[in-house]
């Protein structure tokens, strides 16, 4: 993989890194970035091969085109599933990937995020959008859910009122509204989502890789009795850091 350019493919998940921050681009604005299993596998494929460059410290999503972060699952391709496919969602298992993901991840949204798009979002670390961007669960209007994340995460983030808001009532949020309900993080000019994710992941870059990684882990465990069941290896290996430093 290349310092400054893209390299790993140019099909429909586009990598690139720059500095120390790595980029996944889902390549398909003709469907609004929408996925089919194709792009789940080739998003997975890449997550692997950037969790192992360890130049890496950040990892940005986006979309291509510059409408759409992401319209959420192929609606051609949703045709031809049935009730059953839902116990086995390959979004749902790549999402998890992404939530779990060792180094930080942000989303950066330009444009809309619908469905298992906004999932998608929701599963990463930080997120900032575009001042045209949009936030839309439709799922239950067609008789679905959002299986792939959605239900649990959207309520951590923005809290239960809120989150029955989207998935509920149908609500589609602006920029604004997502800033407001603490989705987003920070809302900037469409031409200006890529160099302030750069921005965001040059700083966070600078910070111990080790401690992120802890932190992160901390943070996403939950509860107390997961926080305090792993507290003592947490502990051990900042100690064992912090010696290895000294050396």
């Amino acid at each position: 993989m290349s310092n400054n350019h893209p390299d790993i493919n140019a099909g429909l998940i586009r990598t690139h890194k720059k500095e120390t921050v790595g980029y996944i681009e889902i390549n398909r604005p003709e469907k609004a970035n929408a996925y089919n299993q194709a792009v789940l596998t080739e998003l997975g494929t890449a997550l692997e091969q950037m969790v192992d460059d360890n130049d890496i410290s950040v990892l940005v999503i986006s979309g291509a085109g510059g409408r759409s972060f992401c319209a959420g699952a192929d609606l051609n391709e949703m045709q031809h599933k049935d009730y059953s496919d839902a116990l086995n969602l390959k979004s749902s298992k790549i999402f998890a990937a992404v939530a779990s993901y060792p180094k930080v991840t942000i989303a950066a949204i330009n444009g809309a995020a619908v469905a298992g798009g906004l999932e998608l979002a929701l599963a990463c670390d930080l997120r900032i959008c575009s001042d045209h961007a949009r936030f839309f669960f439709p799922e239950t209007k067609i008789g679905l859910i959002p299986a792939a994340g959605g239900t649990h995460r959207l309520p951590k983030v923005v809290g239960t009122t809120k989150a029955k808001e989207l998935i509920l009532g149908g609500r589609v949020w602006n920029a604004e509204d997502a800033l407001n309900a603490g989705l987003v993080t920070e809302v900037v000019s469409s031409g200006e989502i890529m160099s302030r994710a750069q921005q965001w992941g040059e700083e966070i870059g600078q910070r111990d890789p080790l401690a992120l990684r802890l932190a992160k882990k901390v943070i996403d465990s939950g509860t107390a009795y997961n926080i305090e069941s792993s507290y003592e290896s947490i502990a051990e290996a900042l100690l064992y850091h912090v010696r290895a430093k000294e050396k």
